[in-house]
């Protein structure tokens, strides 16, 4: 009886270790990804960040053009 629960645990013993080892793979595997993830976010955060510059200088100039086409037709005789 003592044999056969020792083989038990030996068993046992063996599928937990690799579990373990099997969970530690996903877990590195799932870190990386995260890492890469993290990256990515980053990067398109940045571009978020030019777009809306672009747009906001875009934006300053057509009020610009605006202001001046409305100045230049007050200006005109009618």
């Amino acid at each position: 009886m003592l044999e056969t629960t020792l083989t038990q645990l030996e068993r046992l013993l063996d599928d937990l270790l690799q579990q373990n080892s099997a969970q530690q793979e996903t877990i590195a595997r799932l870190e990386r990804e995260l890492l890469q993830l993290r990256e990515e976010n980053d990067n398109l955060q940045l571009s978020n960040l030019e777009q809306e510059e672009q747009l906001a200088t875009t934006l300053e100039r057509l009020k610009g053009m605006l202001e001046r086409s409305g100045a230049g037709s007050q200006g005109a005789p009618a």
